[in-house]
Protein backbone atom coordinates (compact mmCIF):
# COMPACT_ATOMS: atom_id res chain seq x y z
CA UNK A 1 0.00 0.00 0.00
CA UNK A 2 1.63 3.55 -0.57
CA UNK A 3 1.78 5.82 2.10
CA UNK A 4 -0.03 8.91 2.07
CA UNK A 5 1.48 11.99 0.80
CA UNK A 6 3.25 13.97 3.84
CA UNK A 7 1.19 16.50 5.65
CA UNK A 8 2.92 18.35 8.59
CA UNK A 9 1.76 21.57 10.37
CA UNK A 10 2.70 24.11 12.66
CA UNK A 11 0.11 25.24 15.38
CA UNK A 12 0.66 28.25 17.62
CA UNK A 13 -1.60 29.71 20.26
CA UNK A 14 -1.99 33.41 18.94
CA UNK A 15 -1.19 34.83 22.48
CA UNK A 16 1.44 36.76 21.61
CA UNK A 17 4.69 36.65 19.09
CA UNK A 18 7.15 33.52 18.01
CA UNK A 19 9.94 33.60 20.31
CA UNK A 20 13.29 31.27 19.69
CA UNK A 21 11.85 28.18 21.48
CA UNK A 22 8.47 28.75 18.45
CA UNK A 23 10.82 28.70 16.12
CA UNK A 24 12.71 25.58 17.26
CA UNK A 25 9.46 23.99 16.83
CA UNK A 26 8.59 25.15 13.74
CA UNK A 27 11.92 24.84 12.27
CA UNK A 28 11.68 21.18 13.03
CA UNK A 29 8.10 20.70 11.34
CA UNK A 30 8.96 22.72 8.40
CA UNK A 31 12.35 21.32 7.39
CA UNK A 32 11.05 17.83 8.28
CA UNK A 33 8.03 18.41 5.61
CA UNK A 34 10.63 19.89 3.42
CA UNK A 35 13.15 16.42 3.57
CA UNK A 36 9.92 14.27 2.86
CA UNK A 37 8.91 16.93 -0.48
CA UNK A 38 5.87 17.01 1.64
CA UNK A 39 3.16 19.78 2.14
CA UNK A 40 3.40 22.52 5.45
CA UNK A 41 0.60 23.60 7.12
CA UNK A 42 -0.09 26.62 9.60
CA UNK A 43 -3.09 26.20 11.89
CA UNK A 44 -3.81 28.66 14.41
CA UNK A 45 -4.59 27.17 17.89
CA UNK A 46 -7.13 30.37 18.93
CA UNK A 47 -9.41 28.34 20.84
CA UNK A 48 -9.22 30.18 24.02
CA UNK A 49 -10.98 33.47 22.86
CA UNK A 50 -9.78 35.61 25.52
CA UNK A 51 -6.62 35.35 25.42
CA UNK A 52 -6.13 35.15 21.66
CA UNK A 53 -6.33 38.39 19.30
CA UNK A 54 -5.24 38.66 15.46
CA UNK A 55 -3.15 41.26 15.72
CA UNK A 56 -0.99 38.08 17.31
CA UNK A 57 -1.91 35.80 14.63
CA UNK A 58 -0.54 38.65 11.88
CA UNK A 59 2.65 38.87 14.22
CA UNK A 60 3.51 35.03 14.01
CA UNK A 61 2.54 34.81 10.18
CA UNK A 62 5.19 37.84 9.08
CA UNK A 63 7.30 36.72 11.47
CA UNK A 64 7.39 32.95 9.66
CA UNK A 65 7.55 34.53 6.61
CA UNK A 66 10.49 36.75 7.47
CA UNK A 67 12.42 33.72 8.67
CA UNK A 68 11.94 31.71 5.25
CA UNK A 69 9.26 29.53 6.17
CA UNK A 70 6.36 29.37 4.06
CA UNK A 71 3.71 27.50 4.43
CA UNK A 72 0.81 26.27 1.91
CA UNK A 73 -2.36 27.08 1.22
CA UNK A 74 -4.93 28.90 4.28
CA UNK A 75 -3.96 29.15 7.37
CA UNK A 76 -6.83 27.16 9.52
CA UNK A 77 -8.30 29.24 12.24
CA UNK A 78 -9.38 26.61 15.14
CA UNK A 79 -12.17 29.69 16.42
CA UNK A 80 -13.98 28.81 13.25
CA UNK A 81 -14.36 25.17 13.79
CA UNK A 82 -17.06 24.86 16.69
CA UNK A 83 -19.59 23.45 14.79
CA UNK A 84 -16.93 20.46 13.87
CA UNK A 85 -16.51 19.95 17.32
CA UNK A 86 -19.51 19.93 18.48
CA UNK A 87 -20.53 17.16 15.95
CA UNK A 88 -16.88 14.87 17.36
CA UNK A 89 -18.30 16.01 20.71
CA UNK A 90 -21.87 14.41 19.77
CA UNK A 91 -20.44 11.52 18.94
CA UNK A 92 -18.85 10.81 21.75
CA UNK A 93 -21.89 11.31 23.61
CA UNK A 94 -23.80 8.95 21.19
CA UNK A 95 -21.47 5.94 22.45
CA UNK A 96 -21.68 6.65 25.90
CA UNK A 97 -18.05 8.03 25.71
CA UNK A 98 -18.35 11.51 27.25
CA UNK A 99 -20.04 12.62 30.37
CA UNK A 100 -21.15 16.04 31.64
CA UNK A 101 -18.52 16.63 34.93
CA UNK A 102 -19.76 19.65 37.26
CA UNK A 103 -16.76 19.59 39.44
CA UNK A 104 -14.78 22.58 39.94
CA UNK A 105 -11.14 23.29 40.18
CA UNK A 106 -11.14 24.06 44.01
CA UNK A 107 -12.96 20.85 44.47
CA UNK A 108 -9.89 19.10 42.43
CA UNK A 109 -7.50 20.78 44.44
CA UNK A 110 -6.32 18.00 46.23
CA UNK A 111 -6.69 15.31 43.80
CA UNK A 112 -3.50 13.07 42.86
CA UNK A 113 -1.06 14.97 40.18
CA UNK A 114 1.06 12.97 37.32
CA UNK A 115 4.30 13.35 36.83
CA UNK A 116 3.69 16.13 34.25
CA UNK A 117 1.61 18.12 37.57
CA UNK A 118 -1.37 17.52 36.15
CA UNK A 119 -4.61 16.33 37.81
CA UNK A 120 -5.47 12.79 38.02
CA UNK A 121 -9.28 12.79 37.43
CA UNK A 122 -10.72 10.75 40.16
CA UNK A 123 -14.12 9.95 38.22
CA UNK A 124 -16.04 12.07 40.53
CA UNK A 125 -19.20 12.92 37.87
CA UNK A 126 -18.49 9.16 35.45
CA UNK A 127 -22.22 7.85 37.18
CA UNK A 128 -23.54 11.02 37.97
CA UNK A 129 -25.95 12.99 36.36
CA UNK A 130 -25.76 16.43 35.91
CA UNK A 131 -28.68 18.60 37.60
CA UNK A 132 -30.65 19.91 34.89
CA UNK A 133 -28.93 23.67 33.82
CA UNK A 134 -25.91 22.81 35.76
CA UNK A 135 -22.93 24.77 34.86
CA UNK A 136 -20.18 21.47 33.47
CA UNK A 137 -17.81 20.61 31.63
CA UNK A 138 -17.69 17.68 29.25
CA UNK A 139 -15.02 14.85 29.84
CA UNK A 140 -14.29 11.48 27.64
CA UNK A 141 -14.49 8.41 30.10
CA UNK A 142 -11.44 6.77 30.03
CA UNK A 143 -11.02 3.02 29.95
CA UNK A 144 -8.42 0.45 31.64
CA UNK A 145 -6.41 0.41 28.85
CA UNK A 146 -2.64 1.14 28.49
CA UNK A 147 -1.74 3.36 25.54
CA UNK A 148 1.29 2.27 23.48
CA UNK A 149 3.00 4.57 20.37
CA UNK A 150 6.20 5.17 18.81
CA UNK A 151 7.89 8.55 18.70
CA UNK A 152 10.26 8.85 16.22
CA UNK A 153 12.63 11.00 18.59
CA UNK A 154 12.02 9.09 21.71
CA UNK A 155 11.19 5.38 20.57
CA UNK A 156 8.56 3.41 22.20
CA UNK A 157 6.63 4.82 24.70
CA UNK A 158 3.55 4.12 27.18
CA UNK A 159 1.23 5.58 29.22
CA UNK A 160 -1.69 4.10 31.48
CA UNK A 161 -4.60 6.60 30.53
CA UNK A 162 -6.76 5.54 32.93
CA UNK A 163 -4.43 5.91 36.22
CA UNK A 164 -1.84 8.57 34.91
CA UNK A 165 -4.75 11.03 33.70
CA UNK A 166 -8.28 10.02 34.50
CA UNK A 167 -11.07 11.03 32.48
CA UNK A 168 -10.10 14.13 30.35
CA UNK A 169 -11.92 17.37 29.58
CA UNK A 170 -13.18 17.85 26.08
CA UNK A 171 -14.95 20.83 26.28
CA UNK A 172 -14.70 23.78 29.24
CA UNK A 173 -17.13 24.68 31.79
CA UNK A 174 -16.81 27.75 29.93
CA UNK A 175 -18.38 26.53 26.64
CA UNK A 176 -14.64 26.16 25.14
CA UNK A 177 -13.44 23.09 23.48
CA UNK A 178 -10.71 22.13 24.46
CA UNK A 179 -7.07 21.42 22.96
CA UNK A 180 -7.06 17.76 22.68
CA UNK A 181 -10.40 17.44 20.93
CA UNK A 182 -10.10 20.42 18.38
CA UNK A 183 -6.64 18.87 17.60
CA UNK A 184 -7.42 15.57 16.72
CA UNK A 185 -10.40 16.76 14.42
CA UNK A 186 -8.68 19.03 12.77
CA UNK A 187 -5.13 16.81 12.00
CA UNK A 188 -8.31 14.49 10.53
CA UNK A 189 -9.75 17.44 8.34
CA UNK A 190 -6.40 18.53 7.14
CA UNK A 191 -4.96 15.12 6.85
CA UNK A 192 -1.91 15.82 8.44
CA UNK A 193 0.05 12.49 8.28
CA UNK A 194 3.11 13.58 10.54
CA UNK A 195 3.33 15.87 13.83
CA UNK A 196 6.31 17.72 14.67
CA UNK A 197 5.90 19.81 17.81
CA UNK A 198 7.58 20.23 21.31
CA UNK A 199 8.19 17.75 23.89
CA UNK A 200 6.18 19.75 26.31
CA UNK A 201 2.92 18.27 24.31
CA UNK A 202 4.55 14.32 24.61
CA UNK A 203 2.41 13.02 27.06
CA UNK A 204 -0.72 14.79 25.25
CA UNK A 205 -0.25 12.04 22.47
CA UNK A 206 -1.99 8.78 24.35
CA UNK A 207 -4.95 11.11 24.94
CA UNK A 208 -5.51 12.58 21.90
CA UNK A 209 -4.71 8.39 20.08
CA UNK A 210 -7.66 7.57 22.52
CA UNK A 211 -10.25 10.45 20.90
CA UNK A 212 -8.72 9.18 17.30
CA UNK A 213 -9.70 5.50 18.37
CA UNK A 214 -13.33 6.47 19.57
CA UNK A 215 -13.90 8.61 16.60
CA UNK A 216 -12.41 6.67 13.94
CA UNK A 217 -9.73 9.11 12.56
CA UNK A 218 -6.67 8.15 11.69
CA UNK A 219 -3.26 8.77 13.05
CA UNK A 220 -0.31 10.85 12.30
CA UNK A 221 3.34 9.78 13.24
CA UNK A 222 4.52 12.00 15.73
CA UNK A 223 7.73 13.18 16.82
CA UNK A 224 8.37 15.55 19.66
CA UNK A 225 12.03 18.09 20.07
CA UNK A 226 13.31 19.19 22.64
CA UNK A 227 12.24 22.47 24.04
CA UNK A 228 14.19 25.83 24.68
CA UNK A 229 15.01 27.15 28.43
CA UNK A 230 16.01 30.43 29.97
CA UNK A 231 18.94 30.81 32.20
CA UNK A 232 17.07 29.05 34.96
CA UNK A 233 16.11 26.20 33.03
CA UNK A 234 12.19 27.69 32.38
CA UNK A 235 10.65 27.07 28.98
CA UNK A 236 10.37 29.88 26.70
CA UNK A 237 7.16 31.09 26.53
CA UNK A 238 4.75 34.22 27.29
CA UNK A 239 4.44 33.18 30.80
CA UNK A 240 7.88 33.40 31.47
CA UNK A 241 8.59 36.60 29.17
CA UNK A 242 10.32 35.37 26.96
CA UNK A 243 11.16 37.80 23.91
CA UNK A 244 10.14 37.90 20.17
CA UNK A 245 12.31 36.99 17.60
CA UNK A 246 14.38 39.47 16.66
CA UNK A 247 14.08 41.30 13.15
CA UNK A 248 17.76 41.47 12.84
CA UNK A 249 20.19 39.03 12.78
CA UNK A 250 18.07 36.22 11.89
CA UNK A 251 21.00 34.15 10.17
CA UNK A 252 22.55 33.59 14.03
CA UNK A 253 19.11 33.02 15.20
CA UNK A 254 18.34 30.19 12.61
CA UNK A 255 21.93 28.84 13.02
CA UNK A 256 21.44 28.38 17.22
CA UNK A 257 18.09 26.46 16.54
CA UNK A 258 19.62 24.58 14.04
CA UNK A 259 22.27 23.41 16.31
CA UNK A 260 19.20 23.11 18.93
CA UNK A 261 18.02 20.92 17.24
CA UNK A 262 21.25 18.54 16.42
CA UNK A 263 22.06 19.86 13.12
CA UNK A 264 24.54 22.82 13.50
CA UNK A 265 25.79 24.55 10.36
CA UNK A 266 29.22 23.87 8.99
CA UNK A 267 32.28 26.13 9.40
CA UNK A 268 31.56 26.77 5.42
CA UNK A 269 28.60 28.00 5.70
CA UNK A 270 29.82 31.33 8.10
CA UNK A 271 28.35 34.21 7.04
CA UNK A 272 25.83 32.41 4.85
CA UNK A 273 22.49 34.11 4.46
CA UNK A 274 19.82 33.30 6.39
CA UNK A 275 18.48 31.90 2.80
CA UNK A 276 21.70 29.31 2.34
CA UNK A 277 21.42 28.02 5.84
CA UNK A 278 17.73 27.17 5.12
CA UNK A 279 19.34 25.34 2.00
CA UNK A 280 21.58 23.78 3.48
CA UNK A 281 19.10 22.62 6.59
CA UNK A 282 16.39 21.16 4.11
CA UNK A 283 19.27 19.06 2.20
CA UNK A 284 20.78 17.69 5.52
CA UNK A 285 17.90 17.05 7.67
CA UNK A 286 17.58 13.84 9.77
CA UNK A 287 15.68 13.44 12.40
CA UNK A 288 17.71 10.35 13.68
CA UNK A 289 19.82 13.19 14.54
CA UNK A 290 17.46 15.11 16.71
CA UNK A 291 18.90 15.81 20.56
CA UNK A 292 16.40 13.13 22.79
CA UNK A 293 16.60 14.82 25.69
CA UNK A 294 13.35 16.91 26.24
CA UNK A 295 14.99 19.84 27.34
CA UNK A 296 18.56 21.04 26.26
CA UNK A 297 18.83 23.89 23.84
CA UNK A 298 19.40 27.57 25.86
CA UNK A 299 19.49 30.93 23.94
CA UNK A 300 22.24 32.98 23.11
CA UNK A 301 22.77 35.82 25.88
Amino acid sequence: MTPAPYVGRFAPSPTGPLHQGSLVAALASWLDARAAAGRWLVRMEDLDRPRCTQDAADTILRQLEAYGLAWAGEVLYQSTRDDAYATALDALRSQGAAFACTCTRSQLAHAPRNAEGEIVYPGTCRLRTAPAGAHHAWRVRVEEVSTHFVDRIHGALRQDLAHEVGDFVVKRADGLFAYQLAVVVDDAFQGITHVVRGADLLWNTPRQLYLQRLLGLPTPIHAHVPLVTNAVGQKLSKQTLAPALPERGRRQVLADALSALGHPPPADLIGASAAELLAWASAHWQIKNVPRHPIIAKPRP
